[in-house]
């Protein structure tokens, strides 16, 4: 579904790539989580698949056709993208908020309305919320209208950039889980970006580890916390302690 070759991105004036030589394969239905430390290039990457970010060398294919070949905005209204920041648009209401990308490319407003309807359903808001301003939402209701406005113009791709980083844990963890279940039933191929070892562990199904703009290392959950990977064992480290601090603590 999604394929990087040897991807580059450099950045004038830096004194090194943001991304150096980058190669995945994600197949379709995939849930790929990036993680690294800060400015170890995992937003950098993430932003070329949609071509938020034009990579200075290599290829990406989505779904075998060169990203490249398609105009941005065709490409990026066909990739879902949910981010920290949500992005709602403040003057819109919910409702339209969700309709923005089908009304872009031009569907009929039957369709739409019924495509807003569904999935604002699986989000697991009441149907009155669709009439509010996004202003009198939560902050976790908020990230939900988002991930439904990601997954409004029916994409095949999902790309998320520390989606729930700004919520609070109960929040984040019960938004995670939820979205992880919406990945399932939608058949989606999905890449997180987080900084959360513990959240990329419990929602992914492979962990891609960046350091200085390289991927480092590239296998389950399970494999990395198992320390397959003695070069980044130590960043998973921390959730392997506090599992067994609050065991202690249970017991």
């Amino acid at each position: 579904m999604i394929e990087l070759q040897r991807v580059s991105v450099a950045y004038e004036g830096a004194p090194r790539p943001a991304v150096r030589h980058a190669s995945l394969a994600i197949g379709a239905g995939a849930f790929v989580a990036l993680v690294g430390p800060s400015g170890s290039g995992k937003t950098s990457l993430l932003k070329t698949i949609n071509r938020l970010i034009t990579p200075t060398g290599g290829v990406i294919r989505i779904d075998g056709r060169d990203a490249a070949e398609l105009p941005a905005h065709e490409l990026r209204r066909r990739i879902g993208y949910v981010f920290q920041g949500v992005g709602l648009f403040p003057h819109m209401s919910v409702r339209e908020n969700i309709a923005i990308t089908p009304s872009l490319l031009g569907w009929p407003r039957d369709k739409i309305a019924a495509r807003v309807d569904a999935v604002f359903d699986l989000i697991g808001l009441p149907r009155d919320y669709l009439d509010r301003a996004p202003s009198a939402l939560s902050g976790g209701e908020r990230q939900r209208v988002a991930v439904a406005r990601a997954l409004a113009a029916e994409p095949r791709i999902v790309i998320m950039d520390e989606p729930f980083g700004a919520l609070d844990p109960v929040t984040r963890d019960a938004l995670g889980h939820a979205y992880r279940d919406l990945h399932a039933q939608m058949g989606l191929t999905t890449i997180m970006v987080t900084h959360d070892v513990q959240e990329a562990a419990l929602l992914a199904d492979r962990i891609v580890v960046l350091k200085a703009g390289e991927i480092v290392a590239d296998d389950t959950p399970r494999a990395m916390l198992s320390g397959a990977h003695p070069d980044v064992s130590d960043m998973f480290d921390t959730p392997r302690r506090q599992a067994a601090a609050i065991a202690d603590l249970a017991r």
